[in-house]
């Protein structure tokens, strides 16, 4: 998609613009938001068991664990 400079257009190719996008927002289908929040809430509680961040990652299986350590004598 090209990039196009806003300031350097006119009145009418800016109003064009705006209509085209209302256009596109008017076909978008629309959902209330308390049902949203319901399935985001269930969906991330169905995961959740699995979820590495919520459960954590097992010792053995974490790759950032450090190896070792530094001993000074």
């Amino acid at each position: 998609m090209p990039v196009i400079n806003v300031e350097e257009l006119t009145d009418l190719d800016k109003a064009k613009m705006e209509v085209t996008q209302l256009k596109t927002e008017v076909k978008l289908e629309r959902a209330k938001v308390s049902k949203c929040c319901e399935e985001i809430s269930e969906y991330i509680q169905s995961g959740a068991d699995e979820d590495p961040l919520v459960k954590g990652i097992p010792e053995e299986k974490n790759p950032f664990k450090e190896k070792g350590g530094c001993v000074i004598c």
